[in-house]
């Protein structure tokens, strides 16, 4: 289904020439959005109203695992209801902070916060990481490193035997779920 798609798959078919109904390219797609997903560990679009519970940490503000934050719907500290605006605010960039010179307690699992994250529109970075590794699942045979045919030869890079580029990596960590250990 090509809306679940992190990249499009008509941007996909130039690079390959291709239809951008091509079963092959369709599936190259779909195991590239499935391999960036599971290496960021989040769908990356669009999801609201997730609930995650937070371990606290002592400190005025703990991160919230997957930016960008939509919006907060509700922030629950050891059973307690917070108030948006007077115990807690927070931030597109995912910072959950409490206010009122409060610090969220060092204990495990104290904090349920339901909020929705993720984007609309598949970022740029992401979906031209997705194209790339596509376009190496389409055109790389899996396992071969070199292949000579007549008096030709062709021997694939590194990418085709590591199974990801720089602009991929760059990409996944930008994206990927934060822990407790990035604050």
């Amino acid at each position: 289904m090509a809306t679940d798609l992190l990249a499009d798959p008509a941007e996909l078919a130039v690079w390959l020439g291709k239809s951008p109904d091509d079963p092959k390219l369709l599936a190259a797609l779909r195991a590239a959005t499935r391999r960036f997903r599971g290496a960021v560990g989040h769908p990356v679009t669009l999801v609201a109203g997730e609930t995650v519970r937070l371990d606290g940490n002592g400190r005025g503000a703990v991160l919230l695992p997957v930016w960008p934050t939509v919006a907060v719907s509700s922030v629950t500290l050891d059973g307690t209801l917070l108030v948006a605006g007077t115990d807690y605010e927070w931030s597109e960039s995912g910072i959950l902070r409490r206010l009122g010179c409060q610090y969220w307690p060092d204990r495990l699992g104290c904090l349920e916060v339901v909020y929705s994250h993720g984007w609309a529109e598949i970022p740029d970075d992401a979906a031209e990481a997705v194209i790339d590794q596509a376009r190496s699942l389409y055109t790389v045979v899996p396992g071969v490193q070199s292949k000579a045919v007549g008096g030709q030869s062709v021997t694939f890079g590194t990418q085709a035997s590591v199974g990801v580029t720089a602009q991929w990596t760059a990409a996944v960590n930008r994206h990927k779920v934060r822990t407790g250990s990035d604050a």
